[in-house]
């Protein structure tokens, strides 16, 4: 039995020789290099999930932003309104903070929405803020 973790990934640092054979490696600075590389590759996780209005059971497909940073589930003002999501206000507005403390010049989350979210065979309730995303149509935080 091997010593080493089992890892699924074939990018693992813990298995060298997966990537000597993927990448043709032949020295260590060789292989660190493309480490680096292949890890700025994965920086961000985008996953397809489905959303399923509640009044209607209509679906839609979205690619997620899979963001361990973000406090919450964000959707996009403008997917919301194009795809025909009921919005719900909230009672009271949330602030919105940037990454760097600074408060959101889009200002605060004043609607939500309330959809049925399937990954892979899984469902989940989830209630989604609102709010401007730009090119990002969903971002699934850690809450």
């Amino acid at each position: 039995m091997s010593s080493r973790l089992a890892s699924n990934n074939l990018y693992s640092v813990l298995y060298p020789e997966k990537l000597e054979n993927k990448f043709n490696c032949t020295n260590t600075t060789e292989r660190v290099r493309d480490v680096q590389c292949t890890l700025w590759l994965l920086r961000e996780v985008w996953i397809k999930v489905g959303l399923e209005k509640l009044e209607n059971h209509k679906g839609v497909a979205v690619r997620a932003l899979l963001d361990s940073g973000a406090t919450g589930l964000f959707i996009d003002i403008t997917f919301v309104r194009e795809k025909g999501f009921k919005m719900e206000k909230l009672k009271k507005p949330l602030l919105v903070r940037n990454i760097d403390g600074t408060v959101n010049a889009e200002g605060a989350i004043t609607h939500q929405v309330e959809c049925n979210m399937f990954f892979k065979g899984h469902v989940e309730r989830a209630r989604i803020d609102i709010c401007n995303l730009g090119k990002t149509e969903v971002i699934l935080g850690m809450p």
